[in-house]
């Protein structure tokens, strides 16, 4: 039976993953394991392993790379990633895994993929082929791929990306977001049901926000996110549901500064360590708009109609449908980008874009191909050369 090892250290990468992670627990010919990592086992970020295992998942290795005592610094990523390089190497000979599944471009599966090359253990990478020319994100994205063996990606132009690197073209497939299909196939939260959830209305006057550290920015995080609420601020009619950043460096004091603007302002402002994927999308579908620079508001949100104010250059470089309006980091432009996006004719044109990340079967085709294709001869890899 082959053992295929899906590893997650973020609730929206769990939320992404969940959809294959249920056909390959599913399969007679494959065994599911799961290592949780990261913000999974971290107090500050929720606990969110809790939510791999009320969705009915086994958590077969935990593997802890934070410390929520530790300064809010790119030394202590550092240290966290070094953590991860020594406990991923443990659980690889605990778990003795025949196929790893990385999602994305997250410090922490840098070393999820170092580890698994020096083990000689085949990776497949879901999200390859991207660009966000803003963050470091990028060049772990990149990397992570030149250490993986099958690739599958969201569009054929990440696609041709991926094989512009040097892989083998046999083994990159274009198959869509996973997060679109989870909108088309996970039974959402009626209205009534999600504000009960929440003790919070959701209609066209809310907002749905996340705002990440831009790791490779030479603004202050704090500075960034005082902007986005100062802008905030002079559209006293809009509520507001935000989620928390990830945990790259700077993002405490994001985390912080939401929390207590959200204290002074309780009457129209939500903050959450996590919604939770059916509550998170749930709330996308009802609301108004998703601001910030978070990668969901270009790949998912889409699909639902509505807009998108991305903000500065964290996802510079994605593919994005005409739904998603781009503005710089001051308080000026993103208030500016605001009265953009809730514009009539804009609401209006954005019911009827095309996601250009959606295609049918996504998880589907990621399993047939993870759960069939031999791996005795994957480890090798032989650059392509486009000549």
């Amino acid at each position: 039976m082959r053992k295929i090892c899906v590893i997650t250290g973020t609730r929206a990468e769990f939320g992404l993953l969940s959809g294959l992670m249920r056909l390959i627990q599913a399969s007679n010919q494959c065994r599911l394991q799961v290592i949780a990592t990261n913000m999974h086992l971290s107090e500050r970020y929720g606990n969110t392993y809790k939510e791999i295992e009320n969705s009915g998942f086994s958590i077969d290795y935990k593997v802890p790379i934070l410390d929520d005592n530790t300064p809010d610094d790119s030394t202590s990523t550092i240290s966290a990633m070094a953590r991860a390089l020594t406990g991923f190497a443990n659980a690889y000979d605990s778990l003795q895994p025949d196929l790893l599944v990385v999602l994305g471009d997250r410090f922490e599966m840098l070393s999820v993929a170092e580890a698994a090359l020096i083990k000689q253990i085949p990776i497949a990478h879901i999200h390859g082929g991207e660009l966000t020319y803003g963050a470091y994100d990028d060049a772990i994205r990149h990397s992570i791929t030149k250490m993986s063996h099958l690739h599958f990606t969201a569009t054929e132009e990440y696609r041709k990306r991926v094989i512009q690197m040097g892989e083998q073209p046999d083994k990159v497939f274009y198959v869509g977001a996973l997060g679109v299909e989870n909108i088309k196939k996970k039974e959402l939260l009626s209205k009534a049901e999600l504000e009960a959830s929440i003790d919070f209305t959701v209609d066209e006057k809310t907002l749905l926000v996340t705002y990440h550290p831009v790791t490779l920015s030479c603004s202050n995080p704090l500075e960034d996110i005082n902007a986005l609420l100062c802008a905030l601020d002079e559209h006293p009619e809009l509520r507001v549901i935000f989620t928390m950043p990830n945990s790259d460096t700077g993002g405490q004091l994001i985390a912080d500064a939401i929390y207590n603007y959200a204290k002074r302002n309780a009457q129209r402002i939500r903050a959450f360590k996590s919604l939770g994927m059916r509550r998170y999308l749930s709330v996308m579908k009802y609301a108004g708009a998703v601001v910030g620079n978070s990668s969901s508001g270009l790949l998912e949100t889409p699909s639902f109609g509505i807009p998108t104010l991305n903000i500065g250059n964290r996802q510079q470089g994605r593919i994005a449908a005409e739904s998603v309006h781009n503005c710089g980091t001051s308080e000026k432009e993103i208030s500016e980008g605001l009265k953009h996006i809730l514009s009539a004719d804009f609401r209006k044109m954005c019911k009827t874009v095309q996601n250009p990340y959606e295609k049918a079967d996504t998880a589907e085709s990621i399993f047939k191909v993870i759960s069939t294709i031999p791996l005795d001869n994957l480890i090798q890899k032989h650059f392509y050369d486009l000549g």
